[in-house]
């Protein structure tokens, strides 16, 4: 019964403090790459973990800060491409993010879903390269420079992320209409970056591609081998004793980056699993801290 009234009450307590913050629709219209479903959107919480299920509808919940300093970040949480872990993944980072004088948007992509979607295997990264169109177009209204709109993500949010970062030259699927979608950094946290068998979370690799995907599909999605001279900074935080995603994706991703001249900051702890959001239980060092002052010395706060 304590649980449960518990769950009832952080389940209140995030509604009522998302209500607070304007939520808007990623798209004006008609939802592209949509097919007629009848799947309904859960919230549902355990362990002190809110999760969102059967997205359809996309959305950007924005939060301003009292003194915004131009920086937007638009914040992909995780949850293997099954669910949205949308609170301490998404909505507590905002906040933190306020606290720098960073706008934050929140975005609550589609999941991967072939009973709503026509080609699954693109929609989470169709989402958000449509967040970077709506953030640049609408800047002046946030109080953003469209050149300083940066992305981040948390485990499978973290392999949007990177796809978001190193795909973002063909633009993937309807209404690509010039608008820059390209990060101006990116921000990956103990990410799924690789597809290959070594490496991958079978889970997100599934969810997304099937379980039938081909040679050609696994070695596009591994981001680690998509990273080019254009691929924006980057900023990685793994733990060596990760048993749900292997360290390596990290580390993979920043040799990668140093290969082809692409500036890297990379923090790596000993301990803290996976999951942990802002706050790794094993050390007294905060990693938005770490942050925090590499966008200080990038010039973005």
């Amino acid at each position: 019964m304590k649980k449960a009234f518990l769950a009832v009450m952080l389940l209140a307590t995030l509604s009522e403090l998302a209500a607070q913050e304007p939520v808007i629709p990623l798209y004006r219209d008609k939802i592209p790459n949509a097919k007629a479903n009848t799947l309904q959107e859960k919230t549902e919480t355990g362990d002190g973990i809110v999760r969102v299920s059967n997205v359809t509808l996309p959305t950007l919940t924005v939060y301003r800060p009292a003194q915004a300093n131009g920086t937007a970040v638009i914040i992909c949480p995780g949850g293997g491409y099954g669910i949205l872990a949308i609170d301490h993944e998404g909505y507590q980072v905002a906040r933190r993010f306020n606290e720098m004088g960073v706008t934050a948007f929140v975005l609550k992509y589609r999941l991967p879903n072939d009973a709503s979607q026509l080609d699954k295997t693109i929609v989470p990264l169709q989402d958000t390269q449509q967040a970077f169109r709506l953030v640049r177009q609408r800047a002046k209204e946030f109080g953003v420079n469209p050149e300083r709109v940066g992305i981040m993500g948390f485990s499978a949010g973290g392999h949007l992320a990177s796809t978001a970062g190193t795909h973002f030259e063909k633009p993937v699927g309807e209404g690509a209409d010039g608008t820059n979608v390209r990060p101006d950094f990116q921000i990956l946290i103990y990410p799924v970056i690789s597809f290959t068998d070594s490496l991958t979370h079978g889970g997100s690799r599934n969810n997304l591609l099937g379980k039938n995907m081909t040679p050609e599909r696994k070695k596009l999605y591994s981001n680690e081998l998509q990273v080019t001279p254009r691929t924006p900074p980057a900023f990685l935080v793994h733990s060596g004793d990760d048993e749900t995603v292997k360290v390596q994706n990290s580390v993979q991703f920043y040799l990668a980056c140093l290969r082809n001249g692409v500036p890297a900051e990379m923090h790596l702890y000993p301990k803290g699993g996976h999951g942990y959001g802002m706050n790794n239980k094993t050390t007294p060092d905060a990693w938005m801290d770490r942050l925090q002052n590499w966008m200080q010395a990038n010039g973005w706060i």
